[in-house]
């Protein structure tokens, strides 16, 4: 079984702006609401592509029944645990550039945490994955994924899978995960690199991270394609399709869930990498989440 774990969800407000001007009154070509949270678009992926997967999250106050209203409406298991504050809002513009404006989120206290841990304890056996993604409210530290691991510890077997950036990500190490995903801006933040890395550069610091205890690095470069190396001792690199960028947000989360999906149905880490970056890429070319088809027609431009 697949769980995700998303601390700290949204919803997200797209509209469309023709040539954005501040200072001034704009208004909108077309606009939508829908709901965020890397988790969640991650086990919303699996969904699209049939792949079974339980969502695990909080939520707060009207926007939080809201997040909670529109997963239900998507057939997507999932259980969200009420705490405090108001779930986020993001402002998502697109103009002729991309710009976001994220909110904050809810108030997840410790004893929702544990709430949470304790659920995870109940269905997690060896065998399952864990996929933790995002970001997290400013109520919890960059030790929140660290100390939820932590408390996890007792769970053998399971494929943890983390996608977060900075301490957040760096502190769950420690605990092996088969997978982590930072993209080029994140790994250039982690390593202090005044300047994007190279393809044998993403390596180098992707097999730093392996020293530091990750299993299997990707690095997402967004239009340029992906590196991973693996546990088997592995640099590999996929080139990105090229096309049309429509919406950036989700195709990290898309990544994400091509890879397990394909590696899950054929344990080679090149092909579920490759089907990873289609993912990727056809969610960059949509509106928002793409389809399975559109995900198979762009991986076979990319054979």
């Amino acid at each position: 079984m697949i769980y995700t774990v998303t601390f700290n969800p949204s919803l997200d407000y797209y509209v469309k702006v023709n040539n954005l001007k501040s200072g001034i009154v704009n208004r909108t070509a077309s606009e939508y609401i829908t709901v965020g949270g890397k988790g969640l678009n991650v086990s919303l992926a699996l969904k699209e592509l049939g792949d079974r997967s339980f969502a695990y999250g909080f939520a707060a106050g009207f926007t939080g029944r809201e997040i909670d209203d529109i997963v239900t409406k998507t057939g997507l298991e999932h259980q969200f645990i009420q705490t405090g504050g108001r779930s986020r809002i993001n402002v998502k513009i697109k103009s002729i550039t991309e710009t976001d404006i994220n909110g904050t989120g809810a108030d997840v206290r410790e004893s929702d945490v544990e709430t949470l841990t304790e659920k995870l304890k109940a269905v997690l056996k060896s065998g399952d994955w864990l996929i933790i993604c995002g970001s997290v409210p400013p109520s919890q530290s960059d030790r929140a994924y660290e100390n939820l691991l932590k408390k996890l510890r007792g769970v053998k077997g399971i494929n943890v899978v983390v996608d977060a950036c900075g301490g957040l990500l760096t502190n769950t190490l420690k605990y092996k995960p088969f997978l982590i995903k930072p993209n080029i801006f994140e790994l250039s933040e982690i390593f202090g690199l005044k300047t994007l890395p190279n393809t044998k550069e993403i390596a180098v610091c992707a097999r730093q991270l392996q020293k530091q205890g990750a299993r299997n690095v990707i690095v997402s470069m967004g239009a340029d394609g992906a590196v991973m190396v693996t546990e088997t001792d592995q640099a590999m690199y996929v080139r990105a399709a090229r096309g049309q960028l429509v919406n950036s947000v989700g195709a990290g989360d898309s990544m994400i869930a091509g890879f397990v999906h394909e590696y899950l149905k054929s344990g080679n880490y090149f092909s579920a990498l490759n089907f990873a970056t289609a993912a990727g890429s056809a969610c960059a070319f949509t509106q928002h989440l793409a389809t399975k088809e559109q995900i198979e027609y762009i991986e076979s431009l990319m054979l």
